[in-house]
């Protein structure tokens, strides 16, 4: 999967979020090591169960990649 993250460098730190993910961001000292966290965000999200209420289901809907 792909995800579009958003990096902005402020006073010595580098700062990203998931535009498609929200909820995942971090804070590291290097582009690269930010990257590396967000990456480790998105997984720990996703791979979190999903609990639910009595009389719902689950659907999966696929978005084809814009052009």
């Amino acid at each position: 999967m792909k995800y579009r993250a958003m990096l902005k460098q402020v006073d010595g730190w580098w700062i990203g979020w998931l535009i498609d993910l929200p909820g995942v961001n971090a804070q590291e000292k290097s582009k690269e090591a930010c990257l590396q966290s967000l990456q480790i965000g998105a997984q720990d999200m996703l791979s979190i169960p999903v609990t639910f209420e009595e009389n719902t289901l689950m659907a999966i809907i696929e978005i084809p990649e814009a052009a």
